[in-house]
């Protein structure tokens, strides 16, 4: 038998390549005609042990600039990595059952600490994130202590670049971007925050999961800084830290809709701020379902900022007492404006509407502002509070934190109100369970008169004999 021509069989390897990859393309359903580009045709390995940083980086590249496409990361690999910069017109695609795994090195990320993400892209237009598939930031790996109470963290703080132990890398992050797009995957173990967007327009998040360590601190699961036109919806978020966190440090953050999400979380379920250099408006949450969070709402303006017309509708809250270390105590709605120092302004909060809100918890509703910072028109609509003691963490704290008073010994009210000027009560009942009663908790309201004025009560009921 004569020998196969080399060239013979180097046509043969191309011919099976090329099939096998036309395979994947198949198998990932992608069929709409936009140029797909495979990360394993630019020499990933996706074995988890060695670095794919440079063939990913490549693929996107190319992508790009052709004009934009996909970037597919093939299901049944681990494709550990380097910061990757995704570009304009690129979607980067991690199939179902391929991770992209995020180095835990300093040297993987930027020089700027700032920039220290595992993916992340900066004045992109049309970038997005998708395919059913996982991103993971290996967050395990920088727990230089487990705790119950607060794990102790990796800093990378040595050289300056930062400070404090928050010296740790982001998962995702889309900075002065356009058009952002993340949907369908699997954001998992974040070292620190999870997914970013920092003074983007136009971002669409959806049918996202988020999985973080429960006892790691800065944790959060989105963060929107100084973004506007932002729309959130069917998310799963089940994290250390805040859930999902609007901020204003540049510029303020307008038009937010959050709708269909569930929450779980040892902080704060929702919070703006607590960096509020700037307006928080017509932000409207709505069919949110948070599951055992140390706060549920909360708006927290410290830098003087303001906040107003904002809508949380449709809402089903459990909150529940963890240790002092984590801000929070448990309350259902929180909503407080105060100087984050002596040298800061006073901002205000007017403009709230609460309406068929249900809520189980450990504590009451706290409205809380300044002498020069008042809480301006709350409305509560259809509101059923009821509070049960079930962890045997101590209660009789109010808790103004971050900054202001801190943890400030009082006894426990259903709701506790200060320098509020109109607050309309329609059709609110709060309810006791016998357990609580013999804790020593049964004050309906709380409020000094001389901070407070037009209040207005609507078929208003408290009742202490429930029997739960």
């Amino acid at each position: 038998m004569e020998p196969i021509p080399l060239t013979l069989i180097s046509l043969l390897l191309i011919s099976l390549t090329t099939s096998q990859c036309l395979d994947t393309r198949r198998e990932s359903g992608i069929s709409d005609g936009l140029d797909t580009f495979l990360v394993t045709e630019y020499g990933a390995i996706g074995d988890g042990k060695h670095y794919d940083t440079a063939a990913i980086q490549a693929a996107i590249d190319v992508c790009h600039q052709s004009g934009g496409g996909r970037v597919l990361l093939p299901s049944g690999g681990d494709y550990l990595t380097a910061t990757v910069f995704l570009k304009s017109g690129v979607t980067l695609v991690v199939q179902e059952g391929a991770r992209l795994l995020g180095g835990t090195k300093e040297e993987d990320y930027p020089n700027e600490s700032d920039r220290w993400y595992v993916v992340l892209a900066e004045n992109a237009t049309g970038a997005g994130i998708t395919g059913g598939g996982e991103i993971n930031g290996q967050g395990g790996e920088f727990v230089v202590l487990e705790n119950e109470r607060k794990n102790v963290m990796v800093s990378w703080n040595a050289t300056g670049k930062c400070s404090g132990d928050e010296c740790r890398p982001r998962l995702v992050g889309f900075l002065d971007s356009k058009d952002v797009k993340v949907w369908d995957i699997t954001l998992n173990q974040p070292a620190y925050w999870c997914l970013h967007l920092v003074r983007c327009q136009k971002s669409w998040i959806h049918n996202i999961s988020i999985f973080g360590d429960f006892n790691s601190p800065n944790n959060d699961g989105i963060d929107i800084t100084d973004s506007n036109n932002t729309r959130i919806s069917k998310c799963h978020i089940d994290t250390g830290d805040d859930a999902i966190c609007p901020k204003s440090s540049t510029g303020p953050v307008v038009k937010l809709t959050v709708t269909d999400c569930w929450i779980r979380t040892k902080s704060s379920a929702i919070k703006l701020g607590s960096a509020s250099y700037f307006d928080f408006r017509q932000f409207l949450f709505d069919n949110i379902t948070i599951v055992e969070a140390h706060r549920g709402i909360g708006v927290q303006i410290r830098d003087g900022g303001n906040a107003r017309d904002l809508v949380f509708s449709n809402i089903k809250i459990s909150t529940r007492y963890y240790d002092p270390l984590w801000w929070g105590r448990a309350e259902p709605i929180y909503i407080t404006s105060c100087p984050r120092f002596s040298t800061s302004k006073s901002g205000s909060i007017s403009n709230l509407r609460f309406e068929n809100i249900s809520a189980v918890s450990e504590n009451g509703v706290f409205l809380s502002g300044t002498n020069h910072g008042l809480l301006h028109n709350i409305t509560l609509k259809n509101v059923n509070l009821t509070y049960k003691r079930w962890t045997e963490y101590p209660g009789g704290l109010f808790d103004y934190r971050p900054d202001c008073q801190g943890l400030v010994k009082h006894n426990t009210a259903g709701l506790m109100i200060e320098h509020v000027s109109g607050l309309d009560l329609q059709n609110v009942k709060m309810s006791w369970s016998k357990s609580s009663l013999i804790n020593g908790w049964g004050t309906p309201l709380y409020f000094r008169p001389n901070t407070v004025d037009k209040i207005s009560f609507h078929e208003w009921q408290s009742e202490k004999s429930l029997d739960i």
